[in-house]
């Protein structure tokens, strides 16, 4: 293989740029040649494609985002787009191409592969921790540090004015930040999307903290909760418990920004440098991650169609520390 290109695609998370330099400097140090696709399977379509140096991805590692910017094609949903983008490949003469993303681009790039036979290794980036294959995601764990920090200062002030204060964060389809979050940041209740737990609970546990002389609470909803967002939980609490004061802050994509943690740096590195290893080495229609502390792969379709479950103990562990 002597060309390989790079793209990220879909929601942006902190690392990704971390994992674009690992992918230009991988492929430098094997004589592979690399080009950067601009705005994921979009740029694809509309040619966005350019060769990168070392020099390219210099003084990146600590930035959020990314340099290659990302998009949701609905371009790309649709044979003719993937046949133009095949054709914009075959133009630069790339034959492998490293895909940082989440579900959705897994999905593209299994029914690319499908479709075309066109190389593809898929790089786990995302805030939200929910593929299956990999114990982490890139992005995740800075976006539960950022969301953590803000649940800190909303602690401080909760408890200044002796005051609830209901936290919905990102999580359509998991709960492993609100998990994370709400355990690290002293939450009396958390709503996942992994639980079922209905409004009568969670006005009973506020009932419980207030006799136990509680003087503010923390509730964390992760905006897919079954219930639903945090301002369908206030609502239908205040029906329950009519006396109810509360504030509500939604964190939203605060969490997705900023400088990406050590931890992702290193995990951004790791996944990066072994997925272009692994396009090298005759993979494809797979995506890279780490499980137990060492890299494996899992293909596309079971990437997709298996759902990450979260650690039980976890659910267990809050409960406990509730009260």
């Amino acid at each position: 293989m002597k060309r390989i290109g790079v793209l990220t695609s879909g929601g942006d998370a902190p690392g990704m740029n971390a994992a674009i330099r690992a992918v230009v400097r991988a492929c430098i140090y094997n004589n592979v040649e690399v080009y950067g696709i601009e705005r994921g399977y979009q740029g694809l379509i509309e040619n966005k494609i350019m060769r990168m140096g070392s020099h390219s991805v210099s003084n990146i590692i600590q930035r959020g985002g990314t340099i290659l910017k990302t998009a949701r094609s609905k371009d790309f949903m649709k044979a003719e787009g993937r046949k133009m983008a095949f054709e914009n490949l075959m133009r630069h003469e790339i034959e492998g191409i490293v895909a940082i993303g989440g579900n959705g681009t897994y999905t593209g790039a299994k029914i690319f592969f499908e479709e075309h036979g066109f190389p593809i290794i898929g790089v786990p980036g995302t805030i939200d921790n929910d593929l299956y294959g990999t114990d982490y995601t890139i992005g995740f764990d800075t976006a539960i540090n950022t969301a953590l920090e803000a649940i800190d200062r909303i602690r401080d002030t909760a408890d200044s004015h002796d005051r609830m204060f209901f936290v919905e964060v990102m999580g359509r389809e998991a709960g492993f930040i609100a998990a994370d979050v709400g355990i690290s940041g002293g939450a009396e209740v958390i709503l996942i999307p992994e639980t079922k737990m209905n409004i009568a609970e969670v006005a009973e546990i506020i009932k419980n903290g207030w006799g136990r002389k509680k003087s503010s609470q923390l509730i964390v909803v992760a905006e897919g909760d079954e219930i639903g967002g945090v301002f369908t939980v206030v609502e239908k609490l205040k029906e329950v418990i009519p006396t109810l004061e509360y504030r509500v802050t939604v964190l939203g994509h605060i969490q997705r920004g900023g400088s990406p943690t050590a931890r992702d740096r290193v995990l951004a590195s790791r996944l990066g440098e072994a997925a272009v290893t692994a396009l090298i080495e005759g993979k494809n229609n797979a995506a890279v991650g780490l499980v137990h502390d060492a890299v494996t792969f899992v293909s596309f379709e079971d990437a997709i169609h298996h759902k990450k479950p979260l650690n039980q103990d976890l659910i267990h562990l809050a409960n406990v520390l509730s009260v």
